[in-house]
């Protein structure tokens, strides 16, 4: 473990105490970051000073280019072997990274819990669906036997993930349309069509806050993440699988915008909506979707393990009614 050298990536927008608290708990790592850059979006707080005075690297990006643009700009200062990202309202466990390197997979994310109810999954691994709409596996469940072991993943969310750093070579940096927000997931896309794979680590232990800077259904949220369902079939999906899954694009994204609409977020859906189909032919110009076949190879086990997880996990209406709406495909 000594040779292992790992850079740490943190995106920061105000939050300086939940920021210190994951500095405290990267100190106390048994596998130590080599280095940690913070990557600044602006902050007007004083997170940019207590990152230095805790002997991080700051990088001010001068304004908030979203989460995509400073991880990025942080990959482009990776010198080592190892990258890990990390949000700032996570904490580890002291062998968290150690646990993850330990595996020498392209990618590993641990078992992530609920600081709010320590007892319950905040994220283990990412699941995709045809409808380009995604679930974080288990996310308020109790912690069973689903969840217990090793697995290989397609999809990782980059709340405290860690990567071999050849992988941006490979597959390239986060998309910064995206701004923030499903970015991950558009990633793992890519990196599943061309092969990669990462672990899900259930020993490796880590606590998340979540949605710390804006509130899960604030506005911007909603808008981003409605917007960003239509730039993930915009960026991917071919023309043919565009008419095959049609129908549970346009159900699966429909009774995302009800779910939003429940808490209050009906406007900020359509606002995101409407952005993302404005945007789509010029997003899809400059993309390259994935050819037919792979693109089934990749989300269809995704979305047959959703479907058979999601009910042990505690079957939100959402995920039960798009089954039921799309089961005739779902197969």
């Amino acid at each position: 473990m000594s040779t292992i050298r790992i850079s740490a990536i943190i995106p920061v927008w105000n939050g300086e105490q939940l920021l210190e608290t994951l500095l405290d708990s990267l100190s106390r790592q048994t596998l130590a970051p080599a280095e940690i850059l913070v990557v600044d979006n602006g902050s007007t707080d004083g997170a940019p000073a207590l990152a230095r005075r805790h002997g991080a690297r700051v990088i001010s990006m001068g304004y908030n280019a979203g989460f995509a643009g400073a991880v990025n700009r942080g990959i482009e200062e990776v010198s080592t072997e190892w990258t890990a990202v990390l949000n700032t309202d996570v904490t580890l466990a002291p062998d968290y990274l150690e646990k993850l390197a330990a595996r020498g997979a392209w990618f590993a994310t641990g078992r992530v819990l609920q600081q709010r109810d320590p007892t319950r999954l905040d994220a283990t691994f990412d699941l995709l669906s045809r409808a380009a709409t995604s679930w974080r596996a288990g996310h308020g469940a109790a912690y069973d036997s689903d969840f217990r072991q090793i697995r290989t993943i397609a999809a990782a969310p980059w709340t405290a993930v860690l990567f071999r750093t050849e992988i941006f070579r490979r597959v390239g940096m986060l998309e910064t349309s995206f701004e923030s927000y499903l970015e991950d997931v558009d990633f793992s896309l890519r990196a599943a069509a061309l092969g990669f794979t990462g672990e899900y680590v259930p020993e490796a232990v880590a606590w998340h806050l979540g949605s710390a800077s804006l509130g899960r259904w604030h506005a911007g949220v909603v808008r981003r993440i409605a917007r960003n369902q239509v730039f993930l079939v915009a960026r991917h999906y071919p023309r043919r699988l565009l008419l095959r899954w049609f129908w549970p694009i346009l159900a699966g994204q429909s009774l995302w915008g009800l779910v939003a609409l429940r808490h209050g977020g009906g406007m900020a859906w359509c606002r995101g909506k409407i952005e993302g189909l404005w945007r789509f032919r010029a997003l899809r110009a400059r993309s390259q979707p994935l050819p037919p076949q792979v693109l089934e190879d990749v989300i269809r086990p995704q979305e047959r393990l959703l479907r058979q997880l999601q009910p042990r996990a505690g079957h939100e209406l959402y995920w039960r009614l798009y089954f039921l709406l799309t089961a005739s495909g779902a197969e």
